[in-house]
């Protein structure tokens, strides 16, 4: 039972991640809107992707670089996780870094995106006033069995590229950046920033293996 809690939990999160791909849309699109409007066309649109499906890795890095990290504040989440170590990262370390969690991110979750199936998502109302900045968007995600409360960190962004972001996502109650922050710290008080690059780059590479294996 833990385990397809796991399955599943990984499989809302995909939809979470895939829920931010920068379709055309108004920059004073309200939040929730956006959230309810991707969601369901993303998912959608995977369950007609056929490289999806295989597993084919490349293609959903393609698609994470293309559609996903341009509506995600991928820098405000990798210095979430990591912590104060951030503040001390050089900008080349802090690019890496970046590269190894998404590397991580992508091969953890690309086969849970094989998994999506009949999956609808109903956006709960927002409790938020015009003028925030930064709000919390709460969902369902409904299929086999009882529903799941998915929920997005987001913040509006000024200026070029500007409209809301996605900062941090919560499954099964459990924040994204909540759960890796306690292991990037035990690699950085091990080693430093370094050290956790290098403990990323280990992960990814086992996975690499492991999926080349099958």
């Amino acid at each position: 039972m833990h385990t397809n809690r796991r399955r599943a939990a990984a499989g809302f999160l995909a939809i979470a991640l895939a829920a931010a791909a920068p379709w055309a849309h108004a920059a004073d699109e309200a939040p929730d809107v956006m959230i309810g409007r991707l969601s369901n066309d993303v998912l959608k649109a995977i369950r007609a992707d056929q490289a999806v499906k295989k597993g084919d890795i490349d293609h959903i890095i393609a698609i994470v670089d293309d559609r996903i990290m341009p509506n995600v504040n991928f820098t405000r989440m990798t210095a979430s996780a990591t912590g104060p170590g951030w503040r001390q990262a050089t900008p080349e370390q802090r690019q890496r870094l970046q590269a190894e969690f998404k590397t991580l991110l992508v091969r953890t979750y690309a086969g849970a995106l094989r998994q999506i199936g009949d999956q609808t998502v109903d956006v709960l109302p927002l409790r938020a006033s015009p003028a925030d900045n930064e709000v919390v968007v709460k969902t369902l995600v409904k299929g086999r069995g009882d529903p799941v409360q998915l929920d997005y960190r987001m913040e509006k962004t000024p200026g070029q590229g500007s409209g809301w972001k996605v900062y941090d996502l919560n499954v099964l109650g459990v924040w994204l950046v909540d759960n890796y922050r306690p292991q990037f710290s035990q690699q950085i008080n091990a080693g430093g920033i370094d050290r956790l690059i290098g403990s990323l780059a280990d992960r990814n590479k086992a996975n690499a293996d492991a999926g080349a294996a099958r």
